[in-house]
Order: C-alpha cells, then structure tokens, then sequence
C-alpha cells in the first residue's frame, strides 16, 4: 500500500530474447555482440573471450546470420519482434476489458525494446510493482536468469518485494494444455505424421552438469504433452537444437535425430519447439527450412513445422492466469 492507502499498480512486463532491428550485416553484429558477451551466455574468461568474439565471430558470423534473417523477415520486420508486439497488445486488451488494475509492455532482453525502456513506460504510467514474464517456458541461467540480472540492475533501488520475476512454467497446465491443442489442430487440418519431434534450443553440455536445470525441465515438458497426447513411445521424439561452438552441447542433436530418422525409414515427421513461446529465426529458419532439408535429403517424404503459441488465444489465457494468479 502507498502512504494514500492505494494499492500499487501492477506492472507486467513480457520479456523475449530479442533482435536485430534488420536484417543488414552491421545491424546482426550490433546484436550477437551484445548478446554473446552476456557472461550468462558464454562462461569463458573475458579477455580471452573479448579476442574470439571480436576477432573471429563478429568477422564471420553476423553475415551468415544476415543471410538467415533475411529468410523470415516481413513487412512487420522481425517476427519475434511483431508477434511479441501483438501478444502485448491483445494481453493488455484483455486486462483493460476485465477491469484488471495492470499494465503491459514488453522488453527485449538484447536489442531494441529494451527491458529498461519497458520498465521506465510502465513507471511512467503509474506501475509501483512489477513482474516480469520472461516467455522462456523452462528456467536456464542463459535465460531467465540473465533477465533476472537485468531487471535488478534497473531496479536495484525498489524493495525486493516490489519486483518478481516469473522462473518457468514448463509443467503448468494450462501451458501444457496450450501446446496440446495447437498439436492437435495442426492434426486436425493436416493429418498426424509417424513421429512428433519435440525440439528444444540447446545450451552447453557443461552448464546442466554444473547445475542449469533447463535440460531436467525440459524433458519433463516433452513427457507431460507427450500424456497430453496420448503418444506412445515410438511416437515422439525429443532433441536439441542451435547448438554453436565445438564443445558439447545438450544431445540428441536435432539435425542427426532427423537424419537419423530418415535413415532408418521414418518417411513423415512433424516438429514442435515448445522452448520457444514465440517464432523465431531459430524455427522459421532452422529448424522449418534448415531442418527440413536434412530430412528430406536423408530420404523423408513429409516434414511440417508446427507452429509456436504465438499471440494465439490459448497463450493469451495461460499467459493471464500466471498474470491473475500474481495478482492473488
């Protein structure tokens, strides 16, 4: 309560990974360099990573990156950036409509919004509490926490009580749910193939031996919606993509799990990536145009990418009821 006796408005603030405002060279680098100097993404001594980043991958790899860019960007610009955007608008919408005393922006946690421009909106706007939402299903120090390091930053000066960030929701129901229905529309309209893959972005294999929980969680998400669906073992698989690097990252592989698949007969597979909330540059290229080339070279016939939640009514009413369930 205020020193009035109001209670302090709420402040919701959706946070996504983030993007390149373009898809032109320099603006790529711009991002992977403030993204991959986050010290919750690469764990390596700073001087020495300081020489990688700078000499080797800002050389190489923002041009390859832009390339991929490209591919998927519309006259919206970014689709993590616009679906992002739009899921913003209709969860505020559906708030203001219920008379719900909050306030939603959204923040990127590299690139433009930034978390700091969401938070200081909300500010603006009245909010003297916040929770922050990062759309990560599943918790990783690469990730949510990151985030969490982010928004303390900003602010550090609040009581702590005054500020909460939501860990995961990788077994919520409704989220659970949520995923299980847009597989079984999909179904619906496009039959059902032999296999479902339930793709996930990768982290360092290292990371989960020191601690990260993200690889626990999501296995557990790929068995829950694989009960949600009634699938039997040889039914589904589960996989990791996006790794980057040579060092070991979370297996199976993505790409050698369809190869794989491929090889030993499978001739139809469908893939869904519940990791992420919100398409990308990592399932609408890599994994609905670079993946499906592996399998279809490999021998497979029918390869269909299933699409994220997105701004969807079922994300809008999972994303609500974490949002009222604070608010209790």
């Amino acid at each position: 309560m205020t020193q009035s006796g109001q209670k302090k408005i709420l402040g919701v603030l959706i946070n996504n990974l983030g993007t390149p405002e373009s898809y032109r060279v320099e603006d790529v680098r711009a991002f992977l360099k403030e993204f991959l100097w986050d010290p919750r993404v690469v764990k390596m001594s700073r001087p020495i990573w300081w020489l990688v980043l700078n000499v080797i991958i800002l050389n190489t790899r923002p041009k390859r990156s832009a390339a991929a860019y490209r591919k998927i960007w519309t006259d919206d610009g970014s689709p993590l950036l616009s679906i992002t955007r739009k899921l913003t608008g209709r969860l505020q919408d559906y708030l203001k409509k219920n008379s719900v005393d909050s306030l939603v922006e959204m923040g990127m946690r590299y690139g433009m919004p930034s978390i700091e421009q969401g938070l200081r909106k909300l500010q603006q706007a009245g909010a003297g509490r916040f929770l922050i939402l990062p759309l990560y299903p599943q918790f990783s120090y690469t990730t949510t926490a990151s985030v969490e390091d982010e928004v303390a930053r900003i602010l550090g000066d609040l009581p702590y009580q005054d500020f909460t960030v939501n860990k995961n929701y990788f077994d919520c129901p409704d989220y659970i749910a949520a995923l299980a229905n847009s597989v079984k529309k999909y179904w619906h309209k496009n039959g059902q193939a032999e296999i479902l893959l339930m793709s996930f972005h990768g982290i360092p294999r290292a990371y989960s031996v020191d601690g990260d929980p993200y690889q626990g969680q999501c296995i557990q998400t790929a068995n829950l919606l694989a009960q949600a669906l009634k699938l039997g073992p040889h039914q589904w698989r589960l996989s990791f993509q996006s790794r980057l690097g040579p060092k070991k990252w979370l297996e199976p592989y993505t790409d050698r799990v369809l190869q794989k698949l491929a090889n030993h007969g499978i001739r139809s597979v469908q893939v869904i990536c519940p990791g992420f909330s919100v398409d990308c540059l990592e399932t609408l290229e890599e994994i609905a145009m670079e993946n499906r080339n592996i399998f279809m070279r490999a021998g497979g016939d029918k390869y269909h990418y299933i699409p994220c939640l997105n701004d969807s009514e079922d994300q809008v009413r999972m994303i609500i009821s974490q949002i009222l369930e604070h608010l209790k």
